[in-house]
């Protein structure tokens, strides 16, 4: 890491990275408009942070941290790797940056789980990311649903956490992150329950 620096992206680098990075990494249904997410920047419940090469200033990753005051828990909104760069051990260098930077604060992610209606190839690769969360720390917790799809909960934590009363906590966190207005968003989610699709799906 010693040619590596984990940052806060300014505002072109931002721009950069939405447009020529995010776009190409994630589907319309799972993107949140760049308004939005500059409003949560600005509000200081979001961090927009690159993994640069010291030496080009290039990117070559990034991670999106969504926060809520007085919540000791971050939600690891989103993670990447540049495609000409992948399967190199960045995406793991990115995750050991943020157990630094963050120090103390737990950490969730949201994976996607493996659903029947889709194909082997694509449920295989949904299996890799849960398994590669696994190998850098986290741990599964619950099942939930956003932007239509169904999610696994993992924690980086250094800290067991066990008890129905510490998932219970972690559960009420999680949710006042997203907040009450996102009607697409269950903490956790059932086996009958549907997931429904995000507001920037829903506008004419």
């Amino acid at each position: 890491m010693s040619d590596l620096k984990l940052r806060l992206m300014t505002d072109s680098e931002v721009t950069y990275w939405y447009t020529q990075e995010f776009e190409k990494d994630f589907n319309l249904q799972e993107r949140k408009p760049l308004a939005d997410i500059i409003k949560l920047r600005n509000s200081g419940q979001y961090d927009l942070l690159g993994l640069f090469d010291k030496h080009s200033n290039q990117m070559l990753g990034y991670a999106t941290i969504w926060k809520s005051p007085n919540i000791n828990l971050l939600l690891l909104d989103y993670l990447g790797v540049s495609s000409s760069l992948r399967n190199n051990g960045l995406g793991s260098k990115i995750l050991l940056a943020l157990k630094k930077y963050y120090k103390n604060e737990y950490i969730i992610v949201e994976s996607e789980l493996p659903v029947s209606e889709d194909s082997a190839s694509e449920n295989n690769l949904r299996k890799r990311r849960i398994n590669f969360y696994k190998r850098n720390g986290f741990k599964p917790l619950y099942e939930m649903a956003t932007c239509g799809m169904r999610w696994q909960a993992l924690i980086l934590s250094d800290d067991f956490i066990s008890s129905q009363s510490e998932i219970s906590k972690i559960i009420d966190d999680h949710k006042a992150i997203y907040g009450k207005s996102r009607k697409d968003v269950k903490i956790p989610i059932y086996q009958d329950e549907v997931p429904t699709m995000p507001y920037w799906m829903l506008k004419k």
